[in-house]
């Protein structure tokens, strides 16, 4: 299995950052927070400003939330950041053999198991606010 990609981690942290705190962060000080390079982090900020997230202010630095605390969920912020490709969670391995009685039909029995674990991630996902979260370590 894939794991999903650490950009929503660290988006969940970048956000979480900017909610929590009252001051103008540069990208730097927002990469020292999470631990990685700047240019990780704009990138992840330009996929949240894409996704009507967050206002970045270019030259001076800093970020607000564009929504509420309340109103952004775990769900909102993994689409965001694309971390799976093309929307599913689960890879399915191509070409089996389709001589096999399990090569011919293991695609199909599996693609409708991982939908569903997918769906059931992403409902849960949606249930968890940025706000909710944040209560956790305040």
């Amino acid at each position: 299995m894939k794991q999903i990609s650490t950009r929503f981690s660290m988006a969940v942290h970048t956000l979480t950052l900017i909610a929590v705190s009252s001051g103008e962060f540069t990208g730097d000080f927002i990469a020292g927070s999470v631990n990685t390079n700047p240019v990780v982090i704009r990138r992840i900020m330009g996929m949240l400003k894409k996704a009507g997230l967050v206002e970045v202010r270019p030259g001076v630095g800093g970020a607000s939330l564009l929504r509420a605390p309340e109103e952004i969920t775990l769900l909102d912020i993994y689409r965001a950041v694309n971390v799976i490709e093309d929307n599913q969670l689960f890879g399915i391995h191509q070409d089996s053999n389709i001589r096999c009685l399990v090569g011919r039909n293991i695609e199909t029995a599996l693609q409708s198991e991982f939908e569903e674990a997918q769906s059931a991630m992403e409902q849960r996902l949606a249930k968890t606010t940025l706000s909710g979260l944040i209560a956790r370590f305040t």
